[in-house]
């Protein structure tokens, strides 16, 4: 099989740092290949490279050659890599939001690339860009070409970015991360969509990713990147059946398995020091478990609660009501994990909002410990925050970058008059930092020293820090590299077990909130759809919508 695309002992350095090291390998024509590693393996940095899109004076390719239909592109002038940018080259990017403009619209923003690259004049551009909406399967593309980004869903801004990668008709398309925030089921639409695509339009696809089971849906070939290096390369089928390198098999096993329940999760640590612990949580144990935590009365009771909003379109024009939240009812207990799933929109973080006092329920009652909190007044309210607390999804922008991570831990302590002195507090921040894998020597760093799966920590330090009994857990782990996540989950389970919380845990990662949660509780629309144990759920959905869930997660081979 001829080769597109040839990349021959590529090295990078930022600085005097070297990021990638004597990589190469080649991309086949007609051919998806899928580039697997987690974050800072330097996956994307290779593939940016591809197209000279490296930032220019912190970085550079120290050696090697990168070969597009037998030319090299390290040797091409800005100007020249501009011609092959977007029209024979392109790139979707992993964050559609900060990718498109916010100040044009959708459609204007794919026609201005045709208008560039093509000789279409600008009623045969806008027609097609509309047939191009239409091929990426958005809904109302008249709608879309007019639409500013804000004004649709994540998985549509994702289209936009595809239909704007594949106006030129290009020989090479890189997606980078292409569905890393996306529901399980608009993920599962993205990837048959760009697979119909390459078969239809016969490009080559470089598919970047740190998901392995997702790899396996889309992909021909595999190369697994680890600290800079390729590790492995080879068949789709032949990595996942007998991965050869360590760090591949501790890839395919750090997630949450859905067949069986493993006491503690693998991480990638635990497979290069040979540490694996493979005990599962058996039926019974799981049995006996419960038996316990339901015996108790509940900690949190939600009766008919329901949540609307009122949105007014014009001056003269009616106010139109949405119910986000929608007659909701169930029961929690004590040192229970209660799962809760379901696609964008479909009212799960407003409910978490509601039970957290942050945006008041329009209806029905909320009960804690016995307490209806929604009539309670502010100053009780400053109260119940110290016992029902939250870890967000996005640990950056949720801690103040201009004070230490130490002070930031220690703040809510001094809200709530914990502890007698500061010096006492500062103690007590730097044992919490300990607990969740930290060290002292992080308490005077900031926000932005640290790496996404620590930054979550930090969150998750900060939450402890006023020992609450509840805590809401909002796509806390969504973000974040398959080990990192073994080990934030691994760390939510063992404090959970030493202090008793416990949590309502909130995802679109059905394997993840199986792995995790006692009973699970599926919305769609605003309402329950199902709500049962987590295992009974999985094992046998009786609604359509919990079973296009289920089979959407991506299974591997």
């Amino acid at each position: 099989m001829s080769h597109i695309l040839k990349i021959k002992n590529l090295s990078i350095s930022f600085g005097e740092n070297e990021v990638i090291h004597n990589i190469s390998y080649e991309l086949n024509k007609n051919e998806i290949l899928g580039i697997v590693g987690e974050s800072g393996s330097g996956k994307s940095v290779s593939s940016l490279a591809i197209l000279g899109l490296l930032p220019k004076k912190i970085s550079r390719i120290t050696s090697g050659s990168i070969n597009y239909n037998d030319e090299d592109l390290t040797l091409f002038s800005p100007k020249a890599l501009q011609t092959v940018r977007g029209s024979k080259i392109a790139m979707i990017f992993q964050e559609p939001m900060s990718s498109l403009n916010p100040s044009m619209t959708c459609g204007k923003q794919v026609q201005e690339i045709l208008l560039q690259h093509t000789n279409l004049s600008k009623k045969d551009s806008k027609n097609e860009t509309i047939s191009l909406f239409e091929k990426v399967k958005l809904p109302s593309p008249e709608r879309v070409y007019d639409a500013y980004p804000h004004e649709i869903s994540g998985g549509q801004k994702q289209r936009v970015m595809i239909a704007m990668a594949i106006a030129c008709k290009p020989d090479v398309l890189i997606a980078d991360e292409p569905t890393t925030a996306l529901d399980v089921t608009v993920q599962k639409d993205i990837i048959k969509l760009l697979k119909t695509l390459q078969v239809e339009t016969r490009m080559s696809v470089i598919f970047i990713t740190h998901d392995l089971s997702l790899i396996s849906e889309i992909a021909d070939r595999v190369l697994v990147m680890y600290k800079g290096d390729i590790v492995e390369q080879g068949k789709t089928s032949t990595i996942f059946k007998t991965p050869q390198h360590i760090y591949t098999k501790a890839l395919i096993n750090s997630r949450p398995s859905l067949e069986t329940r493993l006491k503690v999760l693998p991480t990638i640590q635990d497979y290069l020091n040979n540490t694996t612990n493979n005990d599962i949580i058996t039926g019974e144990e799981r049995l006996k478990r419960h038996s316990k935590l339901y015996n108790k009365p509940a900690l949190l009771e939600i009766i008919n609660v329901e949540k609307e909003y009122v949105s007014k379109s014009g001056w003269f024009s009616k106010p139109k009501t949405f119910k986000a939240v929608n007659n909701v009812s169930f029961k929690l207990y004590e040192g229970e994990t209660l799962g809760l799933v379901g696609e964008s929109g479909c009212g799960k973080s407003t409910l978490g909002n509601a039970i957290l006092q942050l945006d008041k329920a329009t209806a029905g009652k909320i009960l804690y410990q016995g307490v209806d909190i929604t009539k309670l007044p502010n100053s009780e309210i400053k109260k119940l925050r110290k016992d029902i607390q939250i870890i967000f999804q996005d640990p950056y922008s949720s801690l103040n970058p201009r004070i230490p991570v130490g002070e930031a831990i220690m703040e809510p302590m001094k809200v709530h008059k914990l502890y007698n002195s500061d010096k006492e507090r500062k103690e007590k921040v730097i044992d919490i930092l300990n607990r969740v894998g930290l060290s002292e020597d992080y308490f005077n760093r900031y926000s932005h020293e640290f790496s996404g799966g620590q930054r979550q920590r930090i969150g998750i330090a900060r939450t402890i820090a006023l020992q609450p009994k509840l805590i809401v857990c909002d796509e806390s782990v969504s973000a974040l590299d398959i080990s990192v996540q073994a080990q934030v989950l691994n760390l939510l389970n063992e404090l959970k077990e030493d202090f008793g919380f416990t949590y309502i845990f909130i995802s679109h990662d059905l394997a993840v909130v199986k792995y995790m949660s006692d009973q699970l509780l599926v919305m769609n629309n605003g309402k329950i759809e199902e709500l049962d144990d987590a295992d009974v759920i999985y094992n046998n959905p009786k609604k359509d919508y919990t079973k296009k869930l289920i089979h959407a997660i991506p299974k591997g081979l």
